[in-house]
């Protein structure tokens, strides 16, 4: 039996955000002061959503690879931007580092998996190309915001240690090896965890949206494990990316501990 998928009113949006009232009930009970930040974030999200659904729409009707790989510029040049904003510390060209390893670890994934493995014609097809590149760049995202974030975290924890085995003779990369690996460790985390319970506690986006669409759960089964693929691999390399760029900034060729480069957010 196949259902018909409805179509959502505003009403019907207005009493899934009546929900979003449970999440303000306990802050109040639990003073845990999140009730703007709660505000602003459903705000952002009704607007945002509003606005890729109009761009999408004009974007499909139209189907020309200008506006498609535009779309795609602008969605990684967002991502690497914020890719680079959490955290107590930064650095001076972190916001660089953060587009580059984004950009060339996503375009690259999803190249691979665009034209080998799905093999999509034409290449720009935009009911592919962009939702792909959107899952692999939002998990590329997260990877190098933490990854950057344990790196910087861990440079000022253990600043003695590496100035300490600067001194007695270490390379730069022996002295910066242990919070560089703790850093891609802490990057790819997140998706090796999704990855261990997808399918068992949480129904993926995109499987779940085909099955809804009325695709071949298996065959759904099958385009999810490729993505799921896709998105461990961009994440990994993002998040490797990201650490080495870092690494390179904060010790200089002369093997030498740049930690002044390295400033508290929201202090000049």
């Amino acid at each position: 039996m196949n259902a018909a998928l409805q179509d959502l009113s505003l009403a019907d949006i207005a009493i899934a955000a009546l929900l979003v009232l449970l999440n303000g009930i306990i802050s109040v009970l639990l003073k845990l002061d999140l009730g703007r930040k709660l505000f602003w974030a459903a705000v952002r999200t009704v607007l945002q959503l509003l606005a890729i659904g109009y761009v999408l729409g004009w974007v499909f009707a139209h189907g020309r690879w200008y506006a498609v790989l535009g779309l795609m510029v602008v969605m990684t040049l967002i991502a690497g931007a914020s890719g680079s904003q959490r955290g107590a510390w930064r650095y001076a060209g972190q916001g660089l580092d953060s587009v580059v390893s984004i950009w060339l670890s996503s375009w690259l994934v999803a190249a691979m998996g665009l034209f080998v493995v799905i093999g999509i014609h034409p290449w720009y097809a935009p009911q592919y190309a962009i939702p792909i590149l959107g899952m692999i760049l939002g998990n590329a995202l997260t990877g190098v915001s933490l990854g950057m974030e344990r790196m910087m975290s861990e440079l000022t924890a253990r600043r003695d240690r590496v100035e300490a085995a600067l001194a007695l003779g270490a390379t730069r990369w022996e002295a910066a090896r242990e919070p560089a690996r703790l850093a891609v460790r802490a990057g790819m985390l997140p998706t090796l965890n999704q990855m261990a319970v997808v399918g068992v506690v949480s129904l993926p986006g995109m499987m779940t949206g085909q099955v809804l669409a009325g695709q071949s759960p298996l065959q759904a089964v099958r385009y999810q494990i490729v993505i799921m693929f896709l998105i461990a691999a961009g994440s990994a390399l993002a998040t490797l990316g990201a650490v080495l760029l870092a690494y390179r900034r904060l010790f200089s060729a002369g093997h030498c501990f740049l930690a002044a480069r390295l400033i508290e957010r929201g202090k000049r």
